[in-house]
């Protein structure tokens, strides 16, 4: 190709397009933004109904059921699961990923309207809500007090610090757990409302129409307008315990003869502990498409301004902040990046022996990769973890493609030409396969880019960032590399005692490879048995390498999650987390311990525990993991486990492992078969821990009415209900204003009032001849066990058996044990599902596979375009099982597992192992057709005559990964993964190739034959002309 011959001939020309290419970088460079992951929208919505006092039955049947109905109409919803409880019902949507947030929202707000009429009048709106899902929030801050209560601290944040958290840009909702809102809670007794015959039905009456919010109007006169406000409504604790409830004979009885009126928290239904002290947290999430990154630093910046503004009986800390990791991973990576191109300088010279000449392809690894810079903002791409993992493999690559042209134009110097010609002659040569080589590598991480699921969405960015800068690289190796050839390499100069060692060396190594070549080719047989000796081995090696879908990294946190006995109260659960809180402090990697009870269900507690930096511990966050697993498993009352989050985004929350049983049969039917599998699990040394969220081991009061007898007293059932609902429930009946905020009034009998069953036996009804009927005398009570919660998944009746793996167990193993577990045990009309950790791995886990061969086939298909030829291609691609062979055997060996980082280096190992067998091919088929070698020879010589760059791509692509298999602190697993297979892969492979090849070109190899020729008319009659003139010729020269 003679294209190349204007950039020899112009330096400026060429000088002017790499500077160029590094200002628009470097303009790219400061202007994208800095992400964890590559953007990706995970959206869950929530629809969450209240029915205070109701019982799981009635709320599945009267609000789950229709709300699901309709909900499920809505587009692009990945799965749908639903729990109906006491009091409430949830809905969670979980819909595909990189949905449209927004849409979702309002398509499922619209489909929830669309049934509200159906719902009880008595249930409050169903409200909808939109978050990521994580299983934590972006940061989570813990403020605590001596002397003020949960509730105290929990108004101050509502009224003062919420508001200027939302004013940060991303933050889509804030939590606060372990206080509860304010509200006017009436404390009934219903002793004294006997002893005046007041039943629950007056005082709500009573409530209704002495708290009312009126709309009064105006008043218009001729000129003037007078607004007009009426004080109907109840305005502070002491109007309200002053409030006339009974007139009788002249005397007044107030709210306050039969109650006390108090300003507390609304419910009790979560609480919190930080470090162990009592504590209100403030969890701050991040909208679907937001960046966490930029999300905690402002939150950062804002907080000096808050504490200062705090009162001073309030203390603030961070608790855990989730943006440290990506932090410190990002850094870690920035650090590889610049080891990467320090090992790979150092390599470039030992091989080359002369400083001069190794600036020729050290040029390229800053131009490369900040030129690609320009391509990633085009795309809409960030810097993240993706995108610079993709510059720390292109540091090995890019200086590939310089190297050949700077080797190439070398050997024709030492043939005797100049260093312009030798430049102009040997990028000539070269073009077609740097230019073969920049495709090859194109083509392998294509079809990455045109994945869709999580693991498109992690790795098009990384596949496309890569494939950008091998590119920009062939550009700088075909027009800057050669003019700065035909500039720095001298003629005939006296090379210095290094490079004459270096040389020594190389050409010492050449001549031994020519006779071991020699060696190998004369007894080709044997070598061809060991291929396929090789080729049958990779089923086996397979079979031994664990897989997950990505590997565990440091994260500097563990989670831990409890679960306590359905009946268990607050008061049960944190005393036994008290206990669990004393571990963690007394683990000194935690530096931070909080504590969520009533989290995420009312039998459940959650806790997450940050560890101190990298730098200040010698211990991993497995090892505290394993090590505090060990000790909360032996807490008493709770069944406690500490596990580690998600390794990706849109996991959900929850335990790793979620096998989902469904059917549309009834739950008790239901409770059995998923009894029987968690058994299997419990008694699976495979795992840690297990439990099942459907247990009949709910104490449940059934209140049968004797409706004859209620009928003779005259006491209806809406008397009774009502009566039940306002001792024992804790809804509200209406609001009052407090200083600018609406709070509920809520009546509600004391606890004591309220212990046990018997308790009912104090509460009255008004029969109809106005006389107070003890309530117990029209009921009986059974106790009976029935589910806490009555769960769906995608409107099915479900059961779900959650799982942590014990360490060393891979999510394969355990995913695959599962599957065997449920062929041998679910019975017809009963399905399975996978929720959290193994959802991902099962809808992702072989993704890669598909893609892997398809790369292969769009290689295959570039190879068959460059040789014109069937069958070279299939002599490259040979090498491809053998250096994946290298690769196996280090994961079989037990040093990473088959995951998606090392599945994506596989494919990279494809694109490396086939430029070693362009360039071989390349020269052999030149020498076919221009020297009339045969195909043994030709390979031969090709094989001699590539040697050298062969070895040097391959030493500058191994130590440019060194630094990934030394990787330490966070996101050191995902970057051994991947440098693993490469190194093993790639040195092993190059071995392969360089023996195996020539012995497979030998016998499948093209033999090549110059293109035929077409000759247009015109040229037909000119070449007749001159042959007519050159017979004319001779006949002269015979006459004369």
């Amino acid at each position: 190709m003679r294209f190349t011959d204007v950039f020899i001939k112009r330096p400026v020309l060429a000088v002017s397009i790499s500077f160029l290419i590094a200002l628009l970088g470097l303009q790219a460079v400061f202007k994208m933004q800095v992400r964890e992951y590559p953007e990706m929208t995970n959206t869950v919505v929530t629809v969450s109904t209240s029915y205070y006092g109701a019982s799981a039955d009635l709320i599945q049947g009267f609000i789950t059921q229709p709300l699901e109905q309709a909900v499920a109409q809505a587009d692009n919803i990945d799965y749908m699961t639903s729990q109906s409880v006491l009091g409430k019902s949830t809905i969670t949507v979980n819909m595909k990923l990189n949905t449209d947030p927004n849409a979702a929202l309002s398509d499922i707000l619209a489909k929830t309207n669309s049934v509200r009429s159906q719902l009880p009048k008595e249930a409050e709106d169903p409200t909808v809500t939109m978050s990521t899902g994580s299983t934590t929030a972006v940061l989570y801050i813990g403020f605590t007090s001596d002397e003020l209560s949960s509730s105290q601290i929990t108004d101050y944040l509502e009224r003062v610090i919420n508001p200027q958290l939302f004013t940060v840009n991303g933050v889509s909702k804030v939590d606060l757990y372990g206080g509860m809102k304010y509200a006017l809670r009436i404390w009934l007794d219903p002793a004294k409302m006997a002893a005046i015959k007041m039943t629950a039905t007056d005082v709500m009456n009573v409530l209704n129409a002495n708290n009312y919010q009126s709309a009064t109007g105006q008043a218009i006169g001729e000129f003037v307008l007078y607004n007009g406000s009426a004080d109907t409504q109840v305005s502070n604790v002491d109007e309200l315990s002053n409030l006339v409830v009974k007139s009788d004979d002249g005397e007044v009885i107030r709210l306050g003869d039969i109650a006390k009126v108090t300003l507390a928290k609304s419910h009790d239904i979560y609480r919190a502990s930080a470090n162990g002290q009592e504590a209100v947290v403030a969890a701050i999430n991040a909208a679907p498409s937001a960046n966490p990154i930029n999300i905690a630093a402002d939150v950062l910046e804002l907080l000096p301004q808050l504490e200062r503004n705090l009162p001073s009986t309030i203390k603030m800390n961070v608790m855990y902040d989730s943006t440290i990791a990506i932090n410190e991973s990002i850094h870690e990576v920035v650090k590889t990046i610049v080891e990467a191109a320090v090992i790979v300088l150092v390599v470039i010279t030992l091989f080359l022996g002369s400083f001069r000449a190794v600036i020729i392809p050290i040029v390229t690894i800053p131009l490369s990769l900040i030129g690609v810079a320009m391509v990633m903002q085009a795309m809409g791409f960030s810097w993240n973890l993706m995108t610079l993992l993709a510059m720390v493999l292109a540091i090995g690559l890019v200086v590939d493609d310089a190297i050949v042209v700077l080797e190439n134009v070398d050997r024709h110097i030492k043939l005797g030409e100049s260093p312009f010609r030798a430049a102009i002659i040997g990028t000539r040569e070269i073009a077609v396969p740097v230019i073969a080589m920049t495709l090859t590598l194109g083509a392998v991480y294509a079809p990455i880019a045109l994945m869709g699921g999580i693991t498109g969405s992690l790795f098009k960015e990384f596949a496309l960032t890569l494939a950008g800068s091998v590119f920009v690289s062939g550009i700088v190796a075909l027009t800057l590399s050669p003019m700065m050839c035909s500039k720095m390499l001298k003629a005939n100069e006296e090379p210095s005692k290094f490079e004459q060692k270096v040389h020594h060396i190389l050409d010492g190594m050449t001549n031994r490879y020519a006779k071991m070549l020699k060696a190998v080719m004369d007894h080709r047989p044997v070598v061809l048995a060991f291929a396929v000796i090789v080729f049958a081995t990779l089923p086996v090696l397979f079979k031994f390498i664990p897989s997950e879908l990505a590997p565990s990294e440091d994260k500097g946190v563990v989670m831990l999650m409890g679960t306590a006995p359905s009946n268990a109260n607050l008061d049960y659960m944190q005393n036994t987390m008290n206990d669990v809180n004393k571990i963690l402090s007394d683990q000194p990697e935690v530096a931070f311990a909080q504590v969520f009870t009533g989290v995420p269900n009312s039998n459940q507690a959650f806790g997450i525990a940050s560890m101190v930096p990298w730098s200040e511990r010698d211990t991993s966050q497995a090892e505290v993991t394993n090590r505090v697993g060990g000790l909360v498993a032996n807490v008493p009352g709770m069944a406690v486990t500490a596990f580690q989050m998600p390794e990706l985004p849109g996991a959900g929350s929850g335990l790793p492992i979620q096998f989902v049983i469904t059917t549309p049969n009834a739950f008790e039917s239901l409770f059995a078969i998923a009894t029987e599998v968690l058994t299997q699990v419990k008694s699976n040394p495979m795992f840690v821990y297990s439990d099942l969220d459907l247990n009949y081991d709910s104490a449940t009061m059934k209140i049968n009415i004797d409706k004859d007898k209620a009928g003779a007293y005259g006491v209806t059932m809406q008397d009774i209900g009502i009566t039940l609902s306002t001792m024992m429930a804790d809804g509200y009946v209406n609001r009052i204003d407090l200083n600018g905020r609406s709070y509920e009034v809520i009546p509600q009998v004391e606890r004591k009032w309220r212990l046990n069953p018997e308790s009912m036996n104090n509460y009255y009804v008004r029969a109809a001849d106005g006389k107070a009927v003890p309530l117990g005398s029209l009921i009986t009570i059974d106790v009976v066990a029935e589910p806490r919660s009555l769960p769906h998944f995608n409107q099915l009746n479900s059961a779900t058996v959650g799982a942590v793996p014990a360490p060393g167990t891979a999510m394969g193993d355990a995913i695959t044990w599962f599957e065997d577990v449920a062929a041998d045990t679910l019975p017809s009309g009963y399905n399975h599902d996978y929720m959290g950790e193994a959802r991902q791995y099962v809808t992702e886990g072989s993704a890669l596979y598909a893609t892997f061969g398809l790369a292969l086939a769009i290689i295959f298909l570039v190879l068959a375009i460059q040789f014109e030829s069937v069958k070279d291609p299939i002599v490259i691609m040979v090498s491809v099982p053998l250096a994946i062979c290298g690769a196996l055997i280090a994961l079989a060996w037990g040093a990473a597992t088959m995951n998606i980082y090392s599945q994506v280096g596989l494919i990279t190992l494809v694109g490396l192992i086939t430029k070693h067998g362009i360039l071989i091919c390349e020269v052999a088929k030149e020498e076919q057709l221009h020297n009339k070698l045969s195909k043994m020879d030709a390979v031969m010589e090709a094989a001699k005559v590539r040697l050298r760059p062969i070895l040097m791509t391959t030493a500058a692509m191994i130590a440019g990964l060194i630094p990934l298999m030394y990787a330490t602190g966070a996101g050191a697993a995902q970057r051994f993964s991947i440098g693993i297979v490469i190194v093993a892969g790639l040195a092993i492979g190059t071995l392969f190739t360089l023996f195996v090849l020539p012995v497979i070109y030998s016998y499948l190899a093209e033999k090549h034959k110059p293109l035929p020729v077409f000759v247009e008319d015109k040229d037909l009659e000119k070449l007749a002309r001159v042959d007519e003139a050159k017979a004319a010729c001779r006949e002269l020269a015979k006459k004369s």
